[in-house]
């Protein structure tokens, strides 16, 4: 997306990216562990599969409420306050969550998660696309790998103690977004945002770019979230391996993401993406014909590796289209910036919503059927493809 400069990036640039690495990491790996431990939410408190369909609207909502909240503050605080408080809060639901006798107490904690979780969605994209503009050249995927590589061990760690108990867990768990949220993160401006910071972004072409977003996050969330569920009940998983329907799924976006960076520059963002929307078509096809968890296991794999780049880029593209030509002061460049993206990080949730939420209602008699509905968009996302070619991008801010 961005042209390469290394001459121009600046040295104290690795501190803060290893920190921005760490928060993303941190929040796949609190996800993923939760989501591939819902057959075990299941059984410790007997939720049914629509009561954790209502779980899961819950936590997405409010997530997209604690993105707006960032949204007004990060803006006047700076992201690595909000940052920081994300993670704590989501330490603090985890201990909650964990450790609650019963679902009252289970709800309030997965609440709490819900509005951190939307604070450090925004304020980790924030951070990752102030760096990335710091140091002109695409590092959106890799970071984003990051995210996956947390969700990786969260998956092993479901993988690893089948038979731990929940509190155990979440307890152990909890210690990760705290240690993470001293981490040095890149300091804000220390100044009110300029009011007319937010005039005459392109919101038309970011409306474009959100899609693909939302295309993204359906799948993903379709797949971390009902994976597990899918390998159990329809797959006929053994217990102990239903966490493998995400796993390889995880570990092809960890490569392609990796990756990303590099093939960005290379071949441009719109190829990456039409040849990755035509991967996960096939990935997603074997998916809902799997005949066996291991055929549901190649599938989520291919999956992985086509749709993986997505996000990264749509947040990338973003930014890019918030920044325009560049010709205003530093401050206002990143309040700007900040703004856009924490309101672009609402189609993450209108994504979310639709995979974990619609996909787990469609597919209450067979998920075979709502892992079918997410297919139609990835047909889709071929053209918009285009929407992120970066002569459209660059003209889209003149």
């Amino acid at each position: 997306m961005l042209t390469p400069n290394r001459a121009r990036m600046p040295m104290m640039s690795y501190s803060p990216r290893a920190a921005i690495a760490a928060g993303y990491f941190a929040q796949g790996c609190v996800f993923l562990s939760l989501t591939t431990r819902l057959p075990k939410f299941e059984d410790h408190w007997g939720i049914s599969q629509l009561g954790l369909t209502l779980i899961m609207l819950m936590i997405v909502l409010l997530a997209g409420c604690g993105s707006l909240l960032a949204e007004k503050v990060a803006p006047r605080r700076g992201s690595a306050i909000v940052l920081r408080a994300g993670l704590l809060a989501i330490a603090v639901a985890l201990l909650v969550s964990g450790m609650a006798p019963g679902i009252p107490l289970l709800v309030a904690g997965l609440a709490v998660y819900g509005v951190a979780l939307g604070l450090v969605d925004a304020t980790t994209n924030m951070q990752a696309v102030s760096l990335e503009h710091q140091m002109r050249r695409t590092v959106l995927p890799s970071f984003h790998g990051a995210w996956t590589a947390g969700g990786i061990t969260g998956t092993l760690l479901t993988l690893a103690l089948p038979h731990a108990s929940i509190a155990a867990l979440s307890s152990g768990l909890a210690v990760l977004p705290l240690v993470v949220a001293f981490a040095r993160f890149l300091p804000g401006s220390g100044s009110a945002p300029n009011p007319e910071a937010a005039e005459g972004i392109p919101w038309r072409p970011i409306l474009l770019v959100g899609a693909a977003c939302v295309i993204f996050y359906t799948v993903d969330t379709a797949s971390t979230t009902w994976g597990s569920i899918y390998f159990d009940h329809t797959l006929s998983a053994p217990e102990s391996l239903v966490a493998l329907a995400t796993l390889p799924y995880l570990v092809a976006s960890l490569g392609a993401r990796i990756a990303g960076d590099r093939l960005t520059d290379r071949v441009g963002a719109t190829r990456l993406l039409q040849a990755g929307a035509l991967v996960a078509i096939v990935g997603l096809a074997i998916v809902v014909a799997a005949p066996s968890w291991p055929v549901g296991v190649a599938g989520f794999l291919v999956l992985g590796a086509g749709i993986a780049v997505v996000a990264p880029l749509s947040y990338s593209a973003a930014a890019a289209l918030a920044r325009g030509s560049g010709d205003l002061d530093p401050d206002t460049l990143r309040a700007r910036s900040d703004a856009v993206i924490a309101r672009f990080n609402q189609f993450n949730y209108v994504g979310a919503l639709i995979g974990s939420v619609l996909t787990g209602a469609i597919g209450t008699g067979s998920l075979r059927i709502g892992y079918a509905v997410p297919v139609v968009l990835l047909v889709i996302l071929l053209p918009l493809a285009k929407v992120f070619d970066r002569d459209r991008l660059a003209a889209a801010t003149t």
